[in-house]
């Protein structure tokens, strides 16, 4: 895929000396800009090593996290649960994953009406060989060091507790 034509200035850059002039400074509007700018780009980059395997991030997300479970399986919930998206999107995912014989389906026997999703062999090489090329790439993130990333993850972590991710654990005295 060819690269656009890069710009002679940052336009995100410019737009916030537009809005400055306008109403003020607000550090906001290019921070948000340039995270939602940086969520394209990275997109982009992982979506294209994912892409030959037949996945998007998000079913690759999916496939990752049936192999941390301890017997390759989860209840659609709780798969929507730890990927923090609505449940009609893990149906799809799922859906997706079975024609393509990366996971298989089956009733829960904990839960009369759930449904469980398990990795298959094949699931198990392609998240594999994706995790592969993606680590290659460092996800997309390969001009960062990694005290860089850790520090992106550590500045959005106040963001994603006030979004209700999750509570963080209490300090201890």
């Amino acid at each position: 895929m060819a690269k656009p034509l890069a710009l002679d200035f940052d336009p995100i850059a410019r737009a916030d000396e537009l809005w400055t002039r306008r109403w003020g400074g607000v550090p906001a509007m290019s921070a948000i800009t340039s995270i939602m700018r940086a969520h394209q780009i990275l997109l982009s980059r992982v979506d294209a090593v994912v892409k030959p395997y037949g996945l998007t991030f998000a079913r690759y997300e999916a496939l990752v996290l049936l192999t941390f479970s301890r017997t390759g399986e989860l209840s659609l919930s709780k798969i929507g649960e730890r990927l923090m998206v609505h449940p009609t999107s893990v149906t799809n995912t799922v859906d997706r994953l079975e024609r393509a014989g990366l996971v298989s389906r089956r009733p829960n026997p904990l839960d009369g009406r759930g449904v469980l999703a398990a990795i298959t062999g094949r699931g198990r090489d392609v998240v594999e060989e994706a995790t592969r090329e993606l680590m290659a790439m460092d996800f997309g993130l390969e001009g960062y060091s990694e005290e860089q990333c850790r520090q992106v993850f550590e500045l959005l972590r106040p963001l994603r507790v006030d979004a209700g991710d999750f509570t963080p654990p209490t300090p201890k005295e």
